[in-house]
Parts: C-alpha cells; sequence; structure tokens
C-alpha cells in the first residue's frame, strides 16, 4: 500500500516558491551526526556521499553543466530538535533540492516531519534502519538505501542461533532503532527457539549503566547483546559490563560496528564479539564502487559509506531526469532511475546516464551497495553481513543466509 499523501497544499506552495528561484548551483543537503553516538561512523558516510557529488561534478555537472553542492548539518543522532533546526536551514535557508540522510531514525523522522514533509524536499537515508521509517506519512518524500532492522533483527538471530548461543539477554537503547531493532530480533531469536532472558531499555548519553547490569546479568546469560551505539551508551554498557566482570560473549548490531568502540575498551577484551550490519553483496556495482572509493582513500567497507554513495549519486541522477533543481517531481524520478525497465547505471557512470536521460532512454541505477529497487514505503531488499572483532578491528565474515 503506497505511504499516504499529505501535505499538499504546503508541499505545492513550497514547490512553486523555490521552482521560481534561479539555480546557479544545485544543492543538495547531508544530514548526519557529526558529535553524538555516531560521531566517528559519520565521517567515512559523509565521504562516501561526496566522492557521488565528486563524480557528478568531474563528468560535466549536473543540469547542463551546473556543480552539485553539499551543505552539511549536525543533527547530533539524538537530539530532535537538533535534527528540525538542521532540517529547517537545509529547507528554508540553504534551499537544497533534496537531502542525503539523516542517519539515526529519530533524526530522520524529526527532520522529515518538521521541515523536509512540509517543504516538499525528498529525503535519501543510507543509514535509517528503523522500522519505524516504513510507516512514516511523507507524501512519498523519504527513501532510503538500507534495507530495515525487521529484516536485520531476523537475521542477527539466525546468527547466534546458527552458533549454538541459546539464551542471551538484551539491553537497547530507548529510541526508535533501538526499540525497533530490540523488538525484531527478540521475536525471531524466541521463534527460532533461543530464549531472552532478559529484555531491558537503557537511556543513551548516561555515565552509570551497573543497575540496568545487574538486572541482566542476573538472569545467568553469558551473553549480553547490546543494540545501541559505539561512541555513547553501547561503549559505556561495554565497558562497565567486561569491569564487573558479567558475561563472556559480546553481541551488537549496525550502531555497534565501529573501530572507536574496540579502540575505548581494547582489543584483547573485544576479540570475539560479534556483530552485523546491512552489506553489500558480490555485484559489480560494488566492486566498481570498492576501485573507486579505494582510488579516492575512502574505505569502501566502512558502515553505510557504500550506501551514502548511492543515495547521493541517486538523488543527482533524480534531478537530472526531472530537468530542473526544483524539488516536485523528485521523488517520482527517483523512483525512475532506480528501477527496471532502464538500461544499466553502475557507479561512477555520471556521464553516460546523462547522455542517455539526455535520449530519452530508460536507465536503471545498480549501486554500490547492490540493486535499489524502492518499494512503495520507499524501503530496499538488502543483505546482512556478520561481522566479527578481530586482530583489533571489525571483520567482515560473510553474508547470514
Amino acid at each position: 500500500m503506497m505511504k499516504k499523501r499529505v501535505l499538499a497544499t504546503a508541499v505545492a506552495a513550497t514547490t512553486l516558491a523555490v521552482g521560481s528561484m534561479a539555480h546557479a548551483e544545485v544543492k543538495i543537503g547531508f544530514l548526519g551526526g557529526f558529535t553524538g553516538g555516531i560521531e566517528s561512523l559519520t565521517p567515512p558516510i559523509y565521504d562516501g556521499a561526496q566522492l557521488a557529488v565528486d563524480h557528478i561534478n568531474n563528468q560535466g555537472g549536473i543540469l547542463d553543466g551546473q556543480d552539485v553542492v553539499m551543505p552539511t548539518g549536525d543533527t547530533t543522532c539524538g537530539d530532535a530538535s537538533a535534527a528540525s533546526n538542521a532540517a529547517d536551514r537545509m529547507v528554508n535557508t540553504e534551499q537544497v533540492t533534496a537531502i542525503v540522510g539523516a542517519l539515526c531514525t529519530g533524526a530522520t523522522i524529526a527532520a522529515a516531519n518538521n521541515a523536509a514533509i512540509p517543504g516538499g524536499v525528498t529525503m535519501v537515508s543510507p543509514a535509517s534502519t528503523a522500522p519505524a521509517v516504513t510507516d512514516l506519512d511523507d507524501n512519498d518524500l523519504v527513501f532510503r538505501t538500507v534495507p530495515s532492522d525487521a529484516f536485520q533483527g531476523e537475521m542477527l538471530a539466525k546468527l547466534l542461533i546458527d552458533k549454538g548461543i541459546e539464551e542471551v539477554a538484551v539491553t537497547y537503547v530507548n529510541n526508535d532503532y533501538g526499540r525497533g531493532l530490540s523488538d525484531a530480533f527478540s521475536s525471531a531469536f524466541e521463534d527460532g527457539g533461543g530464549s531472552v532472558l532478559e529484555n531491558l531499555a537503557h537511556e543513551d548519553n548516561r555515565a552509570d549503566y551497573r543497575s540496568e547490569l545487574g538486572t541482566l546479568s542476573a538472569t545467568g546469560a553469558q551473553t549480553l547483546v547490546v543494540l545501541a551505539y559505539a561512541d555513547t551508551s553501547g561503549q559505556t554498557v561495554v565497558r562497565q559490563a567486561y569491569e564487573s566482570g558479567m558475561f563472556t560473549q559480546y553481541v551488537g548490531a549496525d550502531g555497534m560496528v565501529g573501530d572507536s568502540l574496540v579502540e575505548a575498551i581494547g582489543a584483547d577484551v573485544l576479540d570475539g564479539m560479534i556483530a552485523t550490519r546491512p552489506g553489500s553483496p558480490d555485484l559489480p556495482g560494488t566492486e566498481i564502487f570498492t576501485e573507486l572509493a579505494n582510488n579516492a582513500d575512502i574505505d569502501p567497507t566502512a558502515v553505510f559509506a557504500a550506501q551514502a554513495y548511492d543515495a547521493a549519486f541517486l538523488l543527482g541522477l533524480a534531478i537530472q531526469q526531472n530537468g530542473s533543481a526544483e524539488r516536485e517531481g523528485v521523488a517520482e524520478a527517483l523512483r525512475s532511475v532506480s528501477s527496471p525497465p532502464g538500461e544499466v547505471i553502475l557507479p561512477g557512470e555520471w556521464e553516460k546516464a546523462v547522455e542517455l536521460i539526455a535520449a530519452g532512454t530508460e536507465i536503471n541505477y545498480e549501486g554500490a551497495s547492490g540493486t535499489q529497487d524502492f518499494d512503495d514505503n520507499g524501503d530496499v531488499p538488502g543483505v546482512v553481513q556478520e561481522m566479527a572483532v578481530e586482530n583489533g578491528t571489525f571483520t567482515g565474515k560473510g553474508f547470514v543466509e
């Protein structure tokens, strides 16, 4: 069922205002958690998006030679007001045509509801994985290039059961991301025959979680699943659990997959930690992105870097297909350039795409992180990668099937 179409009058009014402006350059904004819970994960995500912008500009630019510029805004990941204010600046001051982001789910929802949807601005998040994004009443303006945690939670549960882990204690950060992932994981784990002995929420950005850890440890579980952020609560929870000698195995999901976590707590402590994250399947687009990223001194394996490249490149293609820097029509064009039928466009093939669009030929972008065929809710299929801490770093171990 298609997302509800809302705020049509406000969108139309804003579109008319934006359409009347002369654009010497085309702006695609970037909303990220440059401070806060994922501050160590955000720079390579931004670099992935900027690489796509560089490819566009270095291959003739957009809309008859204009440059794409990418102003940034800091959502802090956990502060809805900061996310709303950053998005408001993008929409109403920077006058962006579209937005890459936000990253954390709460930030994306706040930015969308308070600025992007009223302003008629299409958003493509490379990292907001919570199921709550699926059900936004967004006028078909919010998309993501990463699969929902409804899928990641299921795959994390399967991974643990396949490894013979039958009992766990779970703690999750008390926001849309943590709740959605915890619900998906716990349901799938118990459906698969496992036992969640305790499932406890915790608030982010606190200095002490020993009370929660005492409750979790009292269950007798040896495996602690932490569904939180590597730079804030997740790091503190794991450190204090280790210091108290409570658990023998730690497990996380994408928000915990950062080497800052390993550096802060110690490689010897976290050796063997299990985690999952959305991955990139072995397809031509992913191989090309790896080469392009390496050539630009960007880590192609950084969490959500490939998805960020896809978000920015897709928005560029949609704007080119739409034929102007106006906001109206971008979402419809985004669906057109991302799905079959059409001639396949791979990462870096901007000039080829522009020629095909000019000739009236349909295109189908196959991205750095896999196929980007948006469903009615703006969601994409995907794969989940197993990660483990080995030799002081998170290392990919293959896909969970």
